[in-house]
């Protein structure tokens, strides 16, 4: 038996309960990770509440361990029948996201999924590089190849996912715009290298970003916060520029007229899932690897905002969905 945090019913935090469970046998191309780190993230929220429940990514039908990220060592090797395993042996530190059950003391996870941990980093590095990390990176690497000259907005640039797409912005020789809430983590976005910083409380951000375009707009807004956030996201973008609208800290968009793309300078609008850009062994190594190689090199700073015990994973939800972090929450599972 094992520890793990599972979701009933559909829901509030309410729904999170620690429960005793039986201990998961890997199967064919399956590794059985010991837990030391679960990451929190929104794509935990929109499956708890059921945002996610008639996707065909996503769907979980309750009851379900939650959590898509974590890291530990590899406990189990399940039978091969063909199935590869990468080179994973038993001991190996590993991480990996979007294979649900990490909220737990052991999780099964597909073999292609998993990226060893470089020697010498910490695992709660690696843990945060994984989901955020990786989002940021084909967000800015593949959704919208970044280049040098153009010009980005990027939300809650003080979050989490926001504050390595910042950094890996200017990596690409992008101009960065940036919203955040505050004084505080307004100097945060500077320090970052954001060229241009928004309190979006005091200000309208889309007049912002049109004034200091001189009413061009950028190439693209990375728009994580959604429905209070889309209409101006539309407005200040560039003429055949691109929204991507990858979430719903505000709650998640419903509708988008077509018409207003068109109108507003024949937009691409997109809503991606993650998982449509981790879509082999391939593609998650080569992200992480790069999201480690930086973090290794000193490009980028990687902020753990706090590590919160299983147990609290409900407090955890709370504080996230409050947008009050200013970088990765974590859950401590051994």
């Amino acid at each position: 038996m094992m520890k793990a945090i599972q979701v009933t019913r559909y829901g509030g935090t309410e729904v999170l309960e620690l429960r005793e469970v039986e201990l998961p046998e890997p199967g064919p191309g399956e590794v059985r990770v010991k837990l030391a780190y679960a990451g929190v993230n929104f794509i935990d929220i929109y499956t708890r509440t059921g945002l996610y429940a008639r996707s065909h990514t996503y769907a979980n039908e309750p009851p379900f361990t939650l959590g898509r990220e974590g890291c530990g060592t590899v406990d189990a090797i399940g039978p091969q029948d063909g199935a590869q395993v990468h080179g994973l042996a038993v001991g190996d530190r590993v991480a990996w996201c979007l294979a649900l059950g990490s909220y737990a003391q052991y999780a099964c996870v597909p073999a292609w999924r998993l990226v060893k941990i470089p020697d010498g980093m910490s695992r709660k590095l690696a843990t945060a590089l994984m989901l955020q990390g990786c989002t940021a990176h084909y967000q800015t690497h593949s959704l919208f190849a970044l280049e040098p000259g153009h010009s980005c907005l990027i939300h809650a640039a003080s979050g989490g996912v926001g504050r390595l797409m910042v950094q890996l912005a200017k990596l690409r020789g992008a101009i960065v715009f940036a919203t955040v809430g505050s004084a505080q983590k307004a100097e945060q976005a500077r320090a970052l290298g954001a060229d241009h910083v928004i309190e979006y409380r005091e200000q309208d951000f889309a007049e912002v970003v049109l004034r200091e375009t001189f009413g061009e707009g950028v190439d693209v807004v990375y728009d994580s916060v959604g429905r209070s956030t889309i209409a101006g996201s539309i407005r200040c973008c560039k003429r055949r520029g691109t929204v991507s609208n990858f979430g719903a800290a505000s709650g998640a968009v419903t509708s988008i007229d077509p018409l207003e793309l068109a109108e507003a300078g024949s937009l691409f609008f997109t809503r991606p899932h993650m998982a449509d850009y981790m879509r082999d062994a391939q593609e998650v190594g080569w992200r992480a690897s790069e999201m480690f190689a930086h973090a290794q090199a000193g490009r980028i700073q990687v902020a753990i905002d706090r590590v919160l015990p299983l147990a609290e994973a409900a407090t955890a939800h709370g504080i996230l969905e409050g947008r009050g972090t200013t970088g990765k929450l974590l859950l401590a599972v051994d």
